[in-house]
């Protein structure tokens, strides 16, 4: 069995997830670019919370591109992952021991980055230069 990135517990991934999309659901910014493409939250967090379990605790429960689902949305922006962090990091001092919070906060930056990463190399041209669609 491999150990845990960090000690934190299904239940506890399954408390964030959706403390988390309680917020993002309320964001002036973040809410409606989640609301035009998520019509079904349980669905949707049950995936996420598989996404974390996964990336925490290695289990194999999903199967996902979040790269290739955030560069098709067609909506998501760069500007967009400072916020979501954000949002993230409180929901995660919420519902965890400092220590796991700062551990699990490392680690969604370190996604943010690429993922953020990613969507800069779909919205600017091989120049460098914005695309404005």
């Amino acid at each position: 069995m491999i150990e845990p990135r960090f000690p934190v517990t299904p239940e506890q991934i399954d408390a964030v997830v959706a403390d988390f999309y309680a917020f993002v659901r309320e964001h002036p910014g973040l809410g409606p670019v989640f609301a035009r493409h998520v019509t079904d939250w349980p669905t949707h967090e049950a995936k996420i919370a598989r996404f974390w379990r996964n990336a925490i605790l290695f289990e194999k429960g999903y199967d996902g591109n979040p790269l290739a689902v955030h560069r098709a949305a067609g909506n998501v922006r760069p500007g967009m992952f400072d916020p979501w962090l954000g949002l993230f990091d409180m929901v995660l001092r919420r519902n965890l021991p400092p220590e796991t919070a700062a551990a699990w906060s490392e680690l969604a930056h370190r996604i943010g980055r690429s993922l953020r990463a990613g969507v800069v190399e779909s919205t600017t041209g091989a120049d460098g230069i914005p695309r404005l669609r």
